[in-house]
């Protein structure tokens, strides 16, 4: 086991303007690594309180409003791309964007943690340009990356062969860089705080599905399918497409647009399955109702992949359609699941696990002193 109290390491991210995957994990790595700084692009400590005990820098574009954040590729790639880090032996950033593209030399290990290749580049280019998200500024955004997708796709692939490794979140991930940027990985799957969430023998009555709603997420399949066949389901969350899925449901579902952490890990617990219809590089929202002992049926795609197991702790739909997910909900109630079972399952993705993989991968590196 090496001595990491004498490395100089730096921690990096894209953005620290919310919550989510990426996030998640620079939590875990800044308790690994509690004295390094954290360099970002951005930084809202009211939209993310994690880090108030950490020494974050941020770069010029903190001066640029965080909602412009969406229009700031380039800028974040010229930004990162200037960060010079060479004076530590560690890097570790957390990037599922431009944050890869740091400046290291040869004496400084880079180790990435790469969520994905950048969605707006490659996988979800089309979707992105289908739905952009900027509201009135569609067609800005559009024009955009209509002009500067080739270029920024050469340049995103040059940028990830920088780290000197590259760690991901799933086998899907792993594919995807592999066809993406042509690199190797190591999967770690990401921190899950599954101590939050229990197991009840309370009896569970009808179905949950949580996320930001946006095309991307198909949240429309889950609200469908459950108002087709007259069932019960609690959609958590808010986004851009609120609106459009509270036109389309009917009377069995509910909508919640905001609660506390401890008020929707209660919905997963007192739901019969967590209904999770997207395609997801891991899906920590789905392993979290698993860590609550609830069953998930997931389309079968993604990094659902790496821990639903059929008929065990879930059942996967083969096509991601409405007339795909009803099928397997009509069926869902014929299958017997163990909660506490799916519970212990999910403990293998628990934080202390991703500390203990991301410390042993460190201490296999043969040139960090």
């Amino acid at each position: 086991m090496k001595d990491f109290s004498n490395l100089k390491v730096a921690l990096v991210c894209d953005w620290l303007v919310g919550i989510g995957g990426a996030e998640r994990v620079l939590l875990a790595l800044h308790q690994l690594f509690p004295q390094a700084p954290i360099y970002t692009s951005q930084y809202d400590p009211k939209a993310i309180d994690w880090f108030h005990d950490a020494d974050v820098r941020t770069s010029w574009l903190q001066h640029i409003p965080k909602g412009l954040r969406k229009f700031l590729p380039l800028l974040r790639a010229m930004s990162f791309s200037h960060l010079d880090l060479s004076d530590y032996d560690l890097v570790i950033s957390s990037s599922g964007a431009e944050a890869k593209a740091v400046k290291t030399d040869s004496t400084t290990i880079h180790i990435c943690y790469c969520h994905s290749p950048t969605q707006y580049y490659w996988r979800r280019y089309e979707e992105y340009i289908k739905s952009p998200g900027f509201g009135y500024f569609d067609w800005l955004a559009r024009l955009g990356l209509k002009l500067f997708v080739k270029p920024m796709r050469y340049w995103d692939k040059r940028a990830a062969q920088k780290p000197d490794y590259l760690i991901v979140n799933s086998t899907f991930s792993r594919s995807e860089i592999k066809r993406c940027y042509g690199r190797d990985s190591k999967v770690i799957h990401p921190p899950v705080d599954t101590d939050s969430f229990k197991s009840t023998d309370k009896n569970r009555s009808g179905f949950v599905t949580a996320g930001r709603q946006t095309p991307y997420k198909r949240t429309d399949l889950a609200v469908k399918a459950c108002s087709k066949l007259g069932l019960d389901l609690v959609v958590i969350g808010d986004g851009p497409e609120h609106k459009k899925l509270q036109a389309m449901s009917g009377p069995t579902i509910k909508f919640i647009l905001k609660v506390s952490d401890q008020e929707r890990n209660n919905y997963f617990e007192a739901a019969e399955a967590f209904i999770f219809p997207v395609i997801e590089d891991f899906g920590i929202v789905a392993v979290e109702a698993l860590a609550a002992g609830t069953p998930v049926i997931a389309y079968k795609a993604g990094g659902a992949l790496d821990y639903i197991v059929e008929s065990k702790n879930g059942l996967f739909f083969p096509k991601q359609t409405v007339t795909s997910l009803v099928q397997v909900l009509k069926t869902f109630r014929n299958h017997t699941f163990n909660h506490e079972f799916i519970r212990q399952q999910a403990k293998q993705f628990d934080t202390k696990n991703f500390v203990d993989h991301f410390t042993e991968f460190i201490n296999s590196v043969d040139n960090i002193e």
